[in-house]
């Protein structure tokens, strides 16, 4: 039967019945409440619709079926013909992408050429005449006139017309030797084609992007850069001029957080021009003003250093069917000599410049769009700008917090002989505005200070990704209840009313999604502590509470990416502008060496924090691919206090933060790639096999119950076999074989279906990611399982670990037996799952 009617039903002679129009609508309605009712369901439905009495449950059936199949022509039609509008931007890109390659061939052979017969005669030159009349006629040809420029209007025009013909040159041009930027692929899916500088003076890179926003709204965004740029502190325009042509010169002064403890952050002085070129094309351009243009100055800043924006900008273009077609160019001097030796790769590293800044204004833009042609609502009754402020409060109090200026009330207090945490105080009016809350039973806050303990330390050969994942989703090997509950009694939290799925829960903490991003490179999430309380008789301290919590950064396979974890304490009523005092850890890679994850990690990476004289022995190749890794990660926790106790509270702070760097040194060590080899390998449970071990078992087993090969290859050695199952497209998981059956192993697949990490995998039970549907399937097909040795189930719909549904077309399940032809666990197959 046709699916593109969904107004008549098949009966069994061939011919059609028509709905009436009335049972149509009442289906409809059925089907936004249960898109696929089970035969018990659709019973019930006919019960209870009395317009629907006179349908056969299997019409109904068929109906439901082909109103799926029609929802999901029109979700893939949709998304065809995004792709087909992003292919068509793409292809124009790259084509003017290969003209500027043609240009600039054509301009090497033609400089090639100029440059042999300049030779020639120059040695011509040098036997006819003098070397003084040879030299002097070259640098009459290599003296370039330049109009007068000073702080006039003419003068600032000049300069703004040179910065217009140096940034198009870069965006459009051979200015800059532009290189692939490793890592990005152009394609529909990407960002963009981004590429980073080779061989200039400064840091540079260049982005091109397409978005579904119209260039002035383009514009307007980022123009407002603390809007988009989470390290942007201010901008502050001090004057504007308009131009003959239409556009604007803006002088702004510009400052930037420091990433880190270790280095001052940067300002710049800066010259902004705004203009329409002859095409339509918008154009907004930027330089560093310096004394030698002869232009205004702006005096240095105490704790700032004045860095150099070479001319840079944004070249919005609109696009055809709606959009526009974006190039943006970022060039900078950020002054490496004025931080440690250790961190100049951050202030070097044009990719680290893209990954900040160039690609972060991308990533914006399309959001923004993707939010405009969405719905206006998101999870928890939030509009994406509220959630999205929300994602900016709690990174913008964590660069406050991280740098302590002076003018914002900040205030260092001496240490306690030792340097390695800093403590800052905070008692300034703003500062404790939005902290002086009162409980659910009317009393008033009494904290009137703002402590922050801040450090800084460097880790070797740990994947920042990795690392933070594990900080996220086992809270309890680093943080102290007893100090989160402070910092919620402190600042006056109340009971949280929220609810919501349980997405993970990992040791006394549940976490549920609130937003990501499009990309997924950040999200935000509320985290229920559990049991915080130090006993049943404390009244101050929670028993439950909650934590707003940012997310970024958790893509191993992004180059140069900082991965941020920040989170702070929230009150009942959970408004948009509820107070939040965050804290949290930022890890920045000083290289941009990438590792390779290994299923031969661990089964169990919280295993590996009890780390004895014997382990397994891991796979050297995975072992020895990664190289030397360094990072440098970034501590910073606040707390509301009371003035009297600033000195125990100080005390208090700096321990907790010590205790913190030790829990994660030791976190990072179980982790590092060099852990994994023969001399101090990771302990596995007991029992459990090795994965390589493991894999054999399960294409083993796969090939006795089902009398086919699991894998394509025929390898017979361990280590292939591993890599084939590692690599597998479909979803391969194994489970306990126990009354409540938990996940043990999965190849990549199964963790990109179901969200997670092999770190969390041990957290998840296979009957969280069924729904009640899969899980009635899924109990009666179990006892087949363990007698028979394996089952094939329908088709349906399970859960991430984040929530998301997931289709698949089928799962094959089967018993995985030992040497000994023991049952060690089951292993499920998800064959063709996708996002729905």
């Amino acid at each position: 039967m046709s699916c593109k009617d969904g107004s008549k039903i098949g009966m069994d002679n061939g011919k059609y019945v028509r709905y009436t129009p009335e049972q149509v609508e009442a289906l409809e309605r059925l089907y936004h409440d249960c898109p696929k009712p089970s035969s018990i369901r659709r019973q019930q439905l006919i019960r209870e619709c009395p317009i629907l009495s006179n349908i056969e449950p299997k019409q109904i059936k068929v109906w439901f079926q082909n109103r799926r199949c029609r929802e999901k022509q029109r979700k893939e039609s949709s998304r065809l013909q995004g792709v087909n509008r992003k292919l068509t931007a793409m292809n124009k890109l790259l084509m003017e992408e290969n003209d500027r390659l043609q240009k600039q061939v054509s301009q090497l052979v033609y400089e090639n050429g100029y440059f042999r017969q300049h030779t020639q005669n120059t040695t011509q030159a040098t036997k006819d005449t003098s070397c003084e009349s040879a030299v002097t006629s070259g640098q009459h040809n290599l003296t370039t006139q330049h109009p007068p420029r000073d702080a006039s209007p003419a003068g600032l025009l000049s300069i703004a017309e040179e910065t217009l013909a140096e940034f198009l040159s870069k965006a459009t041009g051979t200015a800059v030797e532009w290189v692939q930027m490793p890592g990005m692929k152009p394609g529909p899916d990407s960002i963009g084609i981004v590429a980073i500088s080779h061989g200039c003076a400064g840091v540079a890179a260049r982005a091109c992007g397409l978005v579904g926003l119209e260039p002035t709204r383009v514009a307007e965004i980022l123009k407002d850069r603390p809007l988009w740029f989470r390290d942007c502190r201010a901008v502050d325009v001090l004057n504007v001029l308009p131009t003959a042509n239409g556009g604007t010169i803006e002088l702004l002064y510009m400052q930037l957080y420091a990433p880190t403890t270790l280095a001052p952050a940067r300002d710049f002085w800066l010259l902004r021009y705004t203009s329409v070129l002859e095409d339509g094309s918008l154009v907004i351009c930027e330089r560093s003003l310096k004394n030698t243009q002869n232009g205004p100055s702006m005096p240095p800043v105490q704790h700032f250093v004045r860095a150099e924006m070479l001319p840079s900008g944004y070249l919005v273009r609109p696009c055809e069917g709606g959009g526009s077609i974006i190039h943006i160019v970022d060039h900078m001097d950020l002054e490496p000599w004025s931080v440690p030796e250790v961190l100049r790769p951050l202030y070097e590293s044009s990719t680290v410049l893209a990954q900040k800044t160039t690609m972060a204004a991308l990533r914006h833009l399309r959001q923004i769009s993707h939010e405009v042609s969405q719905s206006n609502v998101t999870g928890w009754g939030r509009r994406p700008a509220a959630l999205r402020a929300l994602s900016q409060r709690l990174s913008r109090g964590f660069n406050e917090a991280l740098n302590g200026f002076t003018d914002e009330g900040w205030t260092t207090i001496g240490n306690d002989g030792v340097d390695d945490v800093t403590i800052l105080v905070n008692s300034s009016p703003d500062k404790l505005m939005g902290l002086n809350l009162s409980f659910a039973n009317g009393f008033p806050s009494v904290s009137n200070a703002v402590l922050c303990a801040k450090a800084s330390m460097l880790l070797q050969n740990v994947p920042p990704a990795i690392l933070l994942r594990f900080l996220r989703e086992h809270r309890s090997e680093w943080a102290d209840n007893n100090m989160d509950a402070y910092t919620a009694a402190a600042i006056k939290v109340g009971p949280c009313s929220l609810s919501g799925s349980r997405v993970g829960n990992y040791g006394g903490q549940v976490i549920l999604p609130l937003a990501h991003t499009i990309e997924h490179e950040e999200f935000l999430e509320v985290i229920k502590l559990e049991g915080v309380a130090h006993s049943p008789e404390d009244t101050i301290m929670p028993r439950e509470m909650f934590l707003l919590q940012l997310c970024s950064g958790m893509d191993e396979n992004a180059v140069g990416t900082c991965a941020e974890l920040i989170s702070a304490p929230i009150d009942a009523s959970f408004a948009d502008d509820a107070p939040l005092l965050p804290s949290g850890f930022r890890i920045i890679p000083l290289e941009s060496g990438k590792e390779a994850s290994s299923p031969n990690r661990t089964l169990d990476l919280a295993s590996a924090l009890d780390v004895g004289p014997s382990g397994n022995r891991a796979s050297n190749e995975y072992a020895g691919n990664s190289g030397c890794m360094r990072s440098v990660m970034t501590i910073a926790f606040e707390f509301a206090f009371e003035s009297h106790m600033q000195e125990h509270v100080a005390s208090m702070a700096r321990q907790y933060v010590r205790s913190i760097i030790s829990s994660v040194q030791r976190v990072a060590l179980a982790l590092s790639p060099s852990h994994l080899s023969s001399h101090a390998g990771l302990r596995t449970p007991l029992g459990t096999p090795e994965a390589q071990t493991l894999a054999h078992w399960i294409c083993n087993s796969y090939r006795c119950y089902l009398g086919v090969e699991l894998l394509k290859s025929n390898n017979e050695g361990n280590e292939s076999v591993l890599k084939s199952l590692w690599h597998h497209s479909d979803a391969i998981l194994c489970c306990t074989l126990k009354a409540l059956p938990v996940f043990t192993f999965s190849n990549q697949a199964g963790l990109d279906m179901l969200e997670t990490t092999l770190v969390a995998l041990q957290d998840i039970t296979l009957e969280k990611i069924f729904d009640d549907h899969g899980r009635k399937i899924l109990f009666s097909e179990f006892p087949q399982i363990i007698q028979q040795g394996f089952a094939c189930l329908q088709g349906g719909i399970c859960l991430s670990s984040m929530g998301r549904p997931v289709s698949y077309e089928r799962v094959v399940a089967w018993k995985v037996l030992n040497e000994e032809e023991n049952a060690h666990c089951i292993c499920f197959m998800f064959v063709n799952w996708s996002f729905v």
